[in-house]
C-alpha cells in the first residue's frame, strides 16, 4: 500500500484528485467499503475532504464541531478507536447526508502533527466486525504519510487549505530580557528536519541506518556527559541526563522498530513516533511529563539530523539581513556564533530574564525575549516577523496593518535614539547640580566600544565569568592577560570600576561542581574561589600583570560573611608580592572591594566596609535572596516588584552604611538601566549605577530632568507608607515633576 501510495502522491493532479485516489487506494487494501479523510479547519472543525463509499456530495459539506461525533473524539483524545457498531455508541453523530447509516463497523486514527490533531482517517464496513491490529497499524502510517504531505503543503488546495500549517498571523508573549524592536525574518536555531523521504525502499537498509544514528547519538551524549563539557552548547545537565534516559529507553526503540516494520524510512519513523508520543503526554495531566516534551523534540530533532547528515546550527547557515533567531534555550557562546550585522532579534522559550545569554544580548543590543510558550511549534524558517522586546510580544506573519504600526514606532524610536545621542558628552547632572556617574556593564571584548557610544563615564561592571562559560576549557594565563589588558586600553583614563573576578571559575569544566539542589545559594562565586585558591591566584595575577603600573579594581561577588573577604584579601596580597619579587611594575593602585548581594552582609556593613575600598550593590541577586524568588523561575519571578519599600530600604541602609565609612558606592544590576528605577535609586542616595550601554541615553535624559533633592524627601514620605510598592506613586512623581521616564 505505502509503494502505492508513494505513487500517488508523485502523480501530476490537483491536490483534489490525488486524495480521492488516496482514500480508494487505502479503501480497497484494508478491504473496507468506506474510507473518509477529515481535516481541521481554523476554527476547530473537522470537515470531510475525501471520501470513497459516502455521498460524495458530503464532501466540502459535512463539518464536525470539536469533540462532536466518533471523529471529533478521535481528534480530541489523539488516539486511534474502533467500534464493532459504532451507530449505538453514544458519541456518534448522524450526519444524513454522508449515506452512512447502513455501516456498522467503524475504526479511526488521528492525523497528528507535533503531537497536535490535525485530521482524522476512517474506514467503516457494513458488517459487525473488529479491525486487526496490523490494520489498525497500517492505517496508523497512512495517516503520518498523510499528514507529512499536508504540513508540506502537497495536498492543499482552495478547498483543501492547509489549516495544518501555521497560522496567517500569530501572536506570543514573552518576558522582555532585552529591549528593542526588530521587523525580520525568523532563523531556526536548529533547522527544522523536513522529512520528505517517507517511504522505504529497503526495510533492512533504513533500519541498519537508524541503529547507526541512534549509535552515534548515545556516544554523543555519554561523552557530554562523561567530560562535563555543557557549557559551549548551551546544554543544562538535567537536560543532558533526560536525553540519556530517553536514548537508552528500550521502549522508545521498540516503537523506532515497529514503525520502520510498517515501512516507512528512518527519518519517517522517528516523525511518527515522535508525533504519537507528543499526542500522548500532551493529554496527561501531569505538568511534569508534558515538560518532558522538550526533551523528546531536542532527542528527536538531534536524531534526524544525525541521519539527514547535518549538524549545523542556523548560526552556520545563510542568515537573512534581517535574523530573529528562535531556540528553546541556548548558551551564551551560542549567541556569539552569529553573525552580529545580521543579528536582530532572540526569541526563547525557556531561560531566565538575568541568565548569562540574556546578558550578551543586552551586550549585543538586540531585542530579546524568553518564556516565549510553543513559539518552537508555530514558526517555520524565513518566516516574517516583528519582535517588541520592550512589550513582551512576537508577532509571526504580521499583517500590513502591523507592520505600519511598527515602522511607525521604529521611526519613532530612531529619532529617539538620535535625541540620546547629542546628550553622549552632557554630564549627567541633575537640576540642583548633583552629579551621577553613569557606568556600563561589560563582559565581552565587542562591549568596550559602547563605552565611546553611549557616553558612559567608565565601566561599572567587567563581567569576567563570560569569557570562561564561552571556553570549553579554562583559560591560561596569557589568554586572560591579554584580555584584560585589551579592556584597560580601551578604558584609557577612563575607571575600570571592578573586574568581577572569582565567578568566572564556576563555568569551568575542570572545576565544573557535582549537581546542587539549588546552584544560586550553593558553590559559586568567592566559595569556589576560596576552595581553588589556585584558580583565582591565576585569575588575580592575570589582571596584575595587565595592569602594568595603572590602577586597577577587583571586585569580590557574593560575599555572605567578613572572614571571606579577608581570606581572598589575603591572596590578592600574596600576588602583589609575588609581582614585585619578580620585578613586574605593581599597580599604580589597587583597589579591592566587597559586591553586596547576600542579605547576610546587611548586618555585616559595619564590618566589612572599612576593610573594602569599595562596595558595588549587585541588585540582581541580592533582590532574588531579599524575597526568596529565583529571578530565571518564571513562576516566581514577577511575584515582588523592585520598588517594594522593603527592598528600597535595604538599598538606603547600604547608602548610609557607606557614607558613614566614606566607601564609593555603586550599583550593578537592572534597576539601574531602567529610568524609573533609577530615579528611585538617586532619591536613596546612590551617585554611581551601572547598566547596560542602551540604557545610557534614556537614564541620562532622566537625571536631566530631575531635582534629587525634592525626589528624596518625597520618597523618604513614601518609605514609611505600608504599601507593597512605590511604582504608581513614582510615576506620579515624576509626571507632576517632568521627569522624563
Amino acid at each position: 500500500m505505502l509503494r502505492r501510495l508513494r505513487e500517488v502522491m508523485a502523480e501530476h493532479e490537483s491536490a483534489q484528485a490525488r486524495l480521492d485516489k488516496v482514500v480508494v487506494l487505502i479503501a480497497s487494501n484494508i478491504v473496507a467499503e468506506v474510507c473518509s479523510l477529515y481535516l481541521r479547519r481554523r476554527d476547530g472543525t473537522l470537515e470531510l475532504v475525501a471520501t470513497e463509499g459516502l455521498n460524495p456530495g458530503a464532501v466540502h459539506n459535512t463539518h464536525l464541531k470539536p469533540g462532536e461525533g466518533l471523529v471529533g473524539l478521535i481528534a480530541e483524545q489523539a488516539e486511534p478507536k474502533q467500534f464493532a457498531d459504532a451507530q449505538h455508541h453514544p458519541a456518534f453523530s448522524y450526519r444524513p447526508e454522508t449515506g452512512e447509516e447502513i455501516y456498522h463497523s467503524f475504526v479511526g486514527v488521528p492525523i497528528l502533527r507535533g503531537g497536535h490533531t490535525i485530521g482524522v482517517l476512517t474506514v467503516q464496513n457494513r458488517t459487525m466486525r473488529q479491525y486487526s491490529d496490523e490494520e489498525v497499524e497500517a492505517l496508523q502510517t497512512t495517516a503520518m504519510v498523510i499528514a507529512e504531505m499536508i504540513a508540506s503543503g502537497g495536498f492543499v488546495t482552495e478547498e483543501v487549505t492547509a489549516e495544518t500549517r501555521r497560522d496567517a498571523n500569530a501572536r506570543f508573549t514573552g518576558q522582555p530580557i532585552s529591549e528593542g524592536v526588530a521587523l525580520g525574518h525568523i532563523v531556526l536555531h536548529e533547522p527544522r528536519i523536513v522529512v520528505t523521504r517517507l517511504i522505504a525502499e529497503d526495510v533492512e537498509l533504513e533500519r541498519r541506518r537508524l541503529l547507526q544514528a541512534i549509535e552515534d547519538l548515545t556516544t554523543m551524549i555519554d561523552e557530554m556527559m562523561d567530560r562535563g563539557d555543557m557549557a559551549r552548547a548551551g546544554e543544562h545537565r538535567e537536560v543532558l541526563e533526560a536525553f540519556r534516559m530517553f536514548a537508552h529507553d528500550h521502549g522508545w526503540r521498540r516503537r523506532l522498530d515497529e514503525a520502520l516494520a510498517t515501512g516507512l524510512t528512518a527519518e519517517a519513523a522517528v516523525q511518527r513516533v515522535r508525533n504519537d508520543t507528543r499526542a500522548r503526554m500532551l493529554r496527561m495531566p501531569d505538568q511534569r511529563f508534558r515538560d518532558r516534551l522538550h526533551d523528546i523534540d531536542d532527542l528527536s530533532n538531534r536524531l534526524l539530523r544525525l541521519l539527514s547528515g547535518g549538524t549545523e546550527t542556523g548560526a552556520t547557515g545563510n542568515l537573512p539581513e534581517d535574523a530573529i533567531v528562535i531556540a528553546r534555550t541556548m548558551g551564551p557562546g551560542e549567541l556569539l556564533d552569529y553573525d552580529r550585522q545580521r543579528l536582530r532579534g532572540l526569541v526563547l522559550e525557556e531561560g531566565g530574564a538575568n541568565s548569562h545569554v540574556a546578558i550578551v544580548a543586552r551586550a549585543l543590543g538586540i531585542a530579546a525575549i524568553t518564556q516565549c510558550d510553543g513559539v518552537l511549534d508555530a514558526v517555520e524558517q524565513g518566516d516574517a516577523a516583528i519582535l517588541d522586546a520592550a512589550g513582551g510580544e512576537l508577532h509571526l506573519r504580521p499583517t500590513q496593518e502591523v507592520i505600519s504600526a511598527y515602522s511607525d514606532k521604529v521611526r519613532f524610536m530612531a529619532r529617539r535614539q538620535a535625541q540620546y545621542a547629542a546628550l553622549r558628552d552632557v554630564p549627567a547632572m541633575t537640576l540642583d547640580d548633583q552629579r551621577v556617574s553613569l557606568n556600563i556593564n561589560a563582559g565581552l571584548l565587542f562591549d568596550l566600544p559602547h563605552l565611546d557610544q553611549s557616553g558612559a563615564d567608565g565601566i561599572g561592571l567587567f563581567r569576567t565569568e563570560l569569557q570562561f562559560m564561552i571556553s570549553s576549557t579554562f583559560p591560561r594565563l596569557n589568554q586572560q592577560t591579554r584580555l584584560y589588558k585589551a579592556i584597560l586600553d580601551a578604558a584609557g583614563d577612563r575607571p575600570w570600576c571592578s573586574a568581577r573576578s572569582t565567578a568566572a571559575t564556576r563555568c569551568c569544566p575542570i572545576s565544573a561542581p557535582a549537581r546542587e539542589e539549588n546552584p544560586a545559594l550553593g558553590w559559586r562565586a568567592i566559595r569556589m574561589a576560596l576552595d581553588r585558591p589556585a584558580l583565582f591566584r591565576t585569575q588575580i595575577r592575570a589582571l596584575l600583570r595587565a595592569a602594568n603600573g595603572r590602577e586597577i579594581r577587583i571586585m569580590l561577588p557574593m560575599i555572605s560573611d567578613v572572614s571571606e573577604f579577608e581570606a581572598a584579601r589575603r591572596l590578592i596580597d600574596r600576588e602583589v608580592k609575588i609581582l614585585m619579587r619578580h620585578g613586574r611594575p605593581e599597580p599604580k593602585r589597587l583597589m579591592v572591594g566587597a559586591m553586596i548581594e547576600v542579605p547576610a552582609l546587611l548586618w555585616q556593613l559595619d564590618s566589612v566596609l572599612p576593610l573594602a575600598d569599595f562596595a558595588s550593590v549587585g541588585s540582581n541577586d541580592l533582590m532574588q535572596f531579599l524575597f526568596a524568588a529565583d529571578r530565571g523561575n518564571v513562576r516566581v519571578s514577577d511575584r515582588f516588584d523592585s520598588l517594594n519599600p522593603a527592598a528600597l530600604k535595604a538599598f538606603r541602609h547600604i547608602v548610609r552604611s557607606a557614607d558613614k565609612h566614606d566607601v564609593p558606592l555603586t550599583l550593578c544590576g537592572e534597576m539601574a538601566g531602567k529610568p524609573l528605577e533609577a530615579m528611585a535609586l538617586i532619591g536613596l542616595g546612590f551617585r554611581s549605577i551601572s547598566m547596560a550601554p542602551a540604557s545610557v541615553g534614556p537614564v541620562k535624559a532622566m537625571i536631566l530632568s530631575l531635582d534629587a533633592g525634592n525626589l528624596q524627601q518625597r520618597l523618604d514620605e513614601l518609605l514609611d507608607t505600608k504599601k507593597t510598592s512605590l511604582r504608581e506613586d513614582l510615576k506620579r512623581f515624576a509626571a507632576d515633576s517632568g521627569v522624563q521616564i
